[in-house]
């Protein structure tokens, strides 16, 4: 499958909307059935409001979104403003082609030279060992279990906690 990636913008709300609504793809990211598209517009135009730090991409196939990912500001927090959660979905029609890959090198590569994103981090469940796979392939190391973390399909589910620091934290320069 071919395909770009780019900046996620308002038009695209449908497609991920579609994406989101799968069942093959709804349970990973903690969403649930039956996506809002209100919801879904409002916060995809919010990635674009002063003071929003979040960047959210997408993989376009044949003019269709078929992934999203993001990096999403820890908050507020000024003592956590170096800190990024990570959030990635793929159409079920998508997985296994590489998006994933491709869409955590433009993330890393932005939170590394970009974002001033010292740390990201992000949560998995326990059982998805392709994606604990491709966040190890980009240095992400485990912290630990979430135990009865969320409700998947009737039951409590563990969650493992993963984070990324920075390969190489930028360092000042001597201004002589």
């Amino acid at each position: 499958m071919t395909f770009s990636i780019r900046r996620c913008r308002p038009a695209d709300t449908n497609d991920i909307v579609r994406i989101m609504g799968d069942d093959a793809v709804y349970p990973s990211p903690l969403q649930t059935p039956y996506p809002s598209e209100e919801r879904w517009r409002k916060m995809i135009e919010g990635n674009d409001a002063p003071g929003n730090s979040d960047l959210v991409l997408v993989a376009v196939s044949n003019e269709q979104v078929v992934a999203s990912a993001g990096l999403h500001g820890a908050g507020q927090q000024t003592r956590r403003r170096h800190v990024a959660g990570l959030g990635i979905s793929v159409a079920r029609q998508a997985q296994g082609q590489g998006i994933g890959t491709a869409l955590m090198i433009a993330l890393t590569d932005y939170a590394d030279n970009w974002g001033h994103l010292l740390q990201i981090e992000l949560t998995v469940y326990t059982d998805n060992h392709r994606a604990i796979a491709l966040y190890q392939k980009f240095g992400f190391e485990a912290e630990g279990v979430r135990r009865t973390y969320a409700l998947r399909d009737g039951l409590y589910v563990d969650v493992l906690a993963m984070a990324r620091l920075h390969p190489r934290p930028p360092q000042l320069t001597s201004l002589q």
